[in-house]
């Protein structure tokens, strides 16, 4: 794992560990399609992940996104599977199907193909859902991230990740 990564999920694990003390303490589920289970290696490359990251849900089809995650097919039929309805309720479904406080998903295409004019290669939606006491609070978001396959998946991970830093950070 490069320096990037690992920095970055130690700085997770950080920001988790500062709300310890928190009833209940902070865990994370990641819900990823494009990405293929990356975000959990990243995390999990941090030792003592196990007491901040419940766990992860590879949903590259959109039957596994229904079946294991609740999305609606509607949403898939109307939306698509990279669009910030679909990311949304990736992310609702993974704090639903987990005992994590605060989730991610990650829907997007990585390419060589599939890309639209409307969605190109590199389109990527994400999803932070942090699980209030009544209330789940969700913030969707589209990029576009250039390069090969391998690049768009790294950058999507590493925005992933900073964009959960910055919602575990806010939840003070």
């Amino acid at each position: 794992m490069d320096d990037q990564l690992t920095q970055l999920s130690a700085a997770v694990g950080t920001a988790c560990q500062q709300h310890q003390l928190a009833t209940p303490p902070i865990t994370i589920a990641a819900a990823e399609s494009c990405t293929g289970g990356w975000v959990a290696q990243v995390i999990t490359h941090t030792a003592g992940s196990s007491a901040w990251f419940d766990r992860g849900f590879v949903t590259y089809s959109n039957q596994a996104k229904i079946d294991m995650l609740g999305v609606r097919a509607a949403t898939l039929e109307a939306h698509g599977a990279v669009s910030l309805e679909t990311a949304g309720e990736m992310a609702v479904g993974a704090l639903l199907n987990s005992q994590a406080q605060i989730s991610l998903a990650i829907t997007g295409i990585a390419g060589p193909a599939g890309g639209s004019p409307d969605k190109p290669v590199g389109t990527v939606c994400f999803a932070w859902c942090i699980q209030k006491q009544t209330e789940t609070a969700t913030r969707t978001e589209r990029c576009v991230f250039g390069g090969d396959r391998e690049s768009i998946r790294r950058q999507a991970v590493i925005h992933a990740l900073q964009g959960l830093l910055s919602r575990i950070k806010e939840m003070n």
